[in-house]
């Protein structure tokens, strides 16, 4: 929400609608970086991490956005950007002159041939060489993403805290954990190997794809510094008498690495495979094997977490076109974390159709005109739709940072509240049940895949306490489901049904014979005595 009609969201902004995550039922909320910032990357790019950017607000506006978030039982949460900086920071400009211990706060070395070419073949994320060379050094930097984000050195112990006084100076302003970005990208192999080709269809010499990192990602080291980040965050909360301080780990890769980070001291290593592994075209027993994967992954006593969607990828809705509740009920009916993206409460679309000229993100930049569209995060990233107001009731500016989906008039939160039947209905009626029914409180789990691998079934059961989901993977077919044998009782009752569905919240049901329309899903529960 833009607070003062620049275009662009802003910390009052958030304040000033923070009744709209009590009404949802969402004891969270994370924000995207609001560090000072040339904004080259969306903020991610930090030129002092110890100051908001005047886009955003203040350090007053933090203070009170904190305070009253507290009050509303609400947790903020930061993005913590560790792997680098801006090139405007003054760590940075530092280095650039070899100033004293700030000499080694990057990564920097020689190049091959008389220091002409970068020091070996990596490459950025964001695609091309991850070296780039400066004349006032007459070294290369290295850089995981774009170049105006050099990488920090983290094989420097005064780097490291560095980054310990920064998670302490935003704990000491009422914010309640972090969410740690790139976390894989933290150390690289300081003897820069090559990496070696990984033949990637349709890769080019420029693309991150075409290399396989092996070199420059999931180092071991990587795990023993997001445990000093943990002991920083419990040292803090017991020293002040506080809440524990929640700690999530940003990491695209293996689901062996990726679960390893609970061990060393993430709650919540985002689970990412919803995004990353099934796709529109995938079936019951794809998804089914994700989830009993995660589960068989994550150590004893700690949480599992979905996320649908995010900043970085397409929204669920334009992912699963018409599943979009069908996706919003699988993670909130699964055990642990459920993390929405600000949008999929509505069932908000990529826009697709953003002009080169109003193109914000770097990625699609560095693609050029011609490639922009594939690259570029922007669709999803589009403002939220609150009401069928001028830009959707987001800005009363003339022009908002990204251009709003065209569809807010008949898509919005407002439309969707007065609605008989609406997503943001669907995904509060879920809430609700989280907070109400033990068996997705504390109950197991069961998946199966039936009819021919036409229906995904999720159970959860607490003692006599009941919760079923059946999606039906068929576009066209309804299908007749029989759930005897799995210990539930003979009737259960529609809670949740997809919109649209002929079968209706409230209506009882056999569990020896379920109607399960084509394209719908129906989240059941035991009948209350």
């Amino acid at each position: 929400m833009d607070s003062n009609n620049d275009g662009v969201g802003d910390l009052k902004g958030i304040s000033s609608k923070l009744q709209h995550f009590v009404d949802s039922g969402i004891t969270g909320i994370w924000l995207s970086p609001i560090y000072a910032s040339p904004m080259i990357d969306f903020g991610y790019d930090i030129s002092d991490f110890k100051d908001i950017d005047p886009t955003f607000g203040t350090m007053q506006d933090l203070e009170e956005l904190t305070a009253q978030a507290k009050k509303l039982g609400i947790k903020v949460i930061l993005d913590l950007v560790p792997n680098h900086t801006s090139d405007k920071h003054e760590w940075f400009r530092k280095s650039l002159i070899g100033e004293g211990k700030y000499k080694d706060y990057y990564v920097w070395k020689t190049g091959k041939n008389n220091n002409q070419s970068p020091p070996n073949n990596w490459i950025s994320v964001f695609s091309g060489p991850a070296w780039s060379f400066n004349t006032s050094r007459n070294q290369w930097y290295f850089h995981q993403f774009e170049y105006r984000q050099p990488d920090l050195n983290y094989s420097n112990s005064e780097v490291r805290d560095e980054m310990e006084d920064v998670i302490r100076f935003w704990l000491r302003k009422g914010i309640d954990g972090f969410r740690v970005d790139a976390v894989p990208h933290l150390f690289e192999d300081a003897n820069l190997p090559d990496e070696p080709r990984s033949y990637a269809p349709g890769a080019t010499e420029r693309d991150y794809t075409y290399l396989e990192h092996i070199y420059t990602k999931d180092d071991p080291r990587t795990y023993d510094l997001v445990a000093s980040w943990r002991k920083v965050l419990d040292d803090y909360a017991d020293y002040h008498n506080e809440d524990e301080k929640v700690m999530m780990t940003e990491a695209y890769t293996s689901l062996e690495n990726t679960t390893r980070y609970y061990k060393f001291g993430s709650h919540v290593p985002f689970n990412f495979k919803f995004i990353t592994d099934v796709n529109n075209d995938s079936k019951a027993a794809d998804f089914k094997r994700i989830i009993d994967d995660w589960i068989s992954q994550t150590p004893n006593g700690e949480i599992p977490n979905w996320v649908m969607g995010n900043h970085d990828r397409s929204r669920t809705a334009s992912r699963y076109p018409g599943r979009g509740d069908q996706m919003t009920m699988l993670e909130m009916i699964l055990p642990g974390i459920a993390v929405t993206y600000n949008g999929e409460e509505i069932g908000m679309l990529d826009k697709r159709d953003i002009s080169w000229e109003d193109t914000q993100d770097p990625q699609a930049c560095n693609a050029g005109k011609d490639k922009y569209q594939s690259q570029s995060r922007d669709p999803n990233r589009t403002p939220f739709q609150w009401d069928s107001t001028k830009n959707a009731g987001f800005s009363k500016a003339n022009r908002t940072w990204l251009p709003i989906h065209e569809n807010y008039i008949e898509l919005n939160l407002a439309k969707q509240k007065i609605a008989n039947e609406s997503h943001y209905k669907i995904y509060t009626s879920l809430i609700k049940m989280r907070q109400r029914e033990t068996a997705l409180q504390q109950g197991n789990l069961k998946t199966l895949v039936q009819n021919n691998g036409q229906v995904l079934i999720v159970i959860r059961q607490h003692n006599e306490q009941s919760v079923v989901l059946l999606i039906n993977f068929n576009d066209k077919i309804a299908q007749i489901v029989n759930l005897t044998g799995q210990g539930l009782a003979n009737e259960l009752v529609v809670e949740v049904a997809t919109i649209g569905s002929p079968v209706k919240k409230g209506t009882t049901v056999n569990t020896r014979e379920i109607n399960l329309p084509a394209k719908a899903a129906l989240v059941f529960a035991s009948k209350k005595s």
